[in-house]
């Protein structure tokens, strides 16, 4: 066959007929336009010469006797190494019925008898190029096909080394979090017991304060603990249950219950939500930690002696909330890698320790389809917007609820707690090693696992919008 370098110069061209006179005719035509000609006067002959080498173009009459043009098109479209090889069939036939035959046998053009030099030229160039054309794109997929291969190949194997190395640093993460609790709880259990028998004594209001301190410290030492342990079950295990689905409002006011202690303890209160937010896709258990973390960042950014405002923005046929807080903005530096694990916002620029709340609310809204994202405001401030999936129904009243959490607590689904429980806010009030329990229970007759749900219906927005002054 021709090379393709030069793919119409020296193709070689197999002529069929009977009838010596046509014979001479084609062979001197196509041997002026510089193509190979291999003239035979039988169909036999034809599958001969083509089997010992295949042709680049078939010139073939029908009406031969001992074997017709139709028989020895279907031959060699038969042969799989034939199959590919253009066939125009010349014939004295010229009805409909006859050409129709002969595309349907696998003809790529039909010349009538007596036929015109030039219509012969330009039909075997033509489906000479296409042919090429057609090699070539075949090359050219058999190509992409082995490139494809090996591609998946190499990204299989760079994905079990990451796999490997990714479960690797997490059993590290989690050795490190479980070694640090038992030599924690020791020194927790036994600074505890010295500070209480020191603030006894009279005039104990300077012990009095460190022990504040000392709580706080114990807090957030363990909370590291817990969220670090938490990000790396993330991590581990992210298939959810896109069946499961809450309704956010006793979520909503569930976190805003678990982030009270913070708000208080830096003088900040936060508003109750509104009612009527509707259901979405996710789990409460993990929805409820999400939004502990995001109320927490906004009330750690938000001034002494000020409220973080909750209301519903109706801007969209989905629902919103926007939390709004007077206090610090976000360095703008800091903007696109807020939500990064090992990179949180310098607390010396902040004034505030964000610890790993806005890196652990990111991933758990990111299981539950949702998303969040931070901006600075004028006046200075944030704004956290969350963005979470709709459910398409709600569920039966009596299967609703929040997932267990510490301390068991039960609450009205559209109450607004006003007071705390010890446990509520952090370490339960039995011991100091019993960790957090931020997994709350909130519901109205039932418990819902943990799980989250992704969908990709219309999305329910959600801002949370802290203030900020420097």
């Amino acid at each position: 066959m021709i090379d393709d370098s030069n793919f119409l110069s020296g193709a070689d061209v197999l002529v069929v007929d009977d009838q010596p006179e046509n014979l001479s005719v084609l062979m001197g035509v196509l041997q002026a336009r510089g193509y190979k000609v291999r003239p035979v006067n039988s169909g036999k002959l034809a599958l001969a010469a083509a089997r010992v080498q295949p042709p680049d173009l078939i010139l073939l009459d029908i009406n031969m006797p001992e074997m017709s043009g139709y028989e020895v098109c279907v031959a060699l479209r038969a042969d799989p190494n034939l199959r590919p090889i253009p066939i125009i069939f010349i014939s004295a036939f010229n009805e409909a019925s006859d050409k129709v035959k002969g595309f349907g046998l696998g003809a790529v053009d039909y010349v009538t008898k007596p036929f015109q030099i030039e219509e012969v030229e330009a039909r075997v160039s033509t489906h000479l190029e296409l042919a090429h054309l057609r090699r070539q794109l075949e090359r050219h997929n058999e190509r992409l096909v082995e490139e494809v291969a090996v591609r998946t190949c190499e990204l299989a194997a760079a994905h079990t080394r990451l796999s490997v190395l990714d479960e690797a640093k997490s059993d590290f993460l989690k050795l490190i979090a479980y070694e640090l609790r038992a030599p924690l709880c020791g020194v927790i259990g036994t600074a505890e017991i010295i500070l209480d028998n020191y603030t006894r004594e009279p005039g104990a209001a300077e012990q009095s304060e460190l022990a504040r301190v000392f709580g706080l410290g114990r807090k957030r030492v363990l909370t590291l603990i817990e969220d670090a342990e938490l990000l790396t079950e993330i991590g581990l295990h992210p298939s959810t249950n896109p069946a499961t689905q809450c309704e956010l409002e006793p979520v909503v006011n569930q976190a805003l219950r678990l982030a009270l202690p913070l708000a208080d303890s830096r003088n900040v209160k936060l508003s109750p939500p509104p009612l009527g937010l509707g259901w979405v896709r996710g789990s409460s258990a993990g929805l409820v930690r999400a939004f502990q973390s995001l109320f927490e960042t906004a009330a750690k950014l938000a001034k002494p002696g000020t409220t973080v405002r909750l209301a519903k923005a109706l801007k969209s046929p989905a629902s919103s909330l926007i939390i709004e807080a007077e206090g610090w903005t976000i360095p703008p530096e800091g903007l696109p890698r807020f939500f990064s694990l090992m990179v949180t916002a310098n607390p010396i620029a902040l004034g505030v320790d964000l610890d790993l709340s806005p890196a652990l609310a990111e991933r758990i809204l990111r299981l539950s389809g949702g998303t969040v994202s931070v901006e600075n405001l004028d006046p200075p401030g944030i704004r956290l917007t969350v963005c979470l999936e709709p459910s398409p129904r709600e569920p039966s009243a009596n299967l609703l609820g929040v997932a267990a959490a510490a301390g068991n607590l039960q609450l009205p689904a559209r109450e607004f707690p006003k007071e705390l429980s010890k446990s509520a806010g952090g370490l339960p009030a039995d011991g100091p090693c019993q960790g957090r329990g931020f997994w709350p229970t909130m519901g109205r007759r039932g418990t819902a696992r943990a799980g989250a749900g992704v969908d990709r219906s219309p999305a329910v927005h959600w801002s949370l919008m802290g203030a900020a002054g420097s």
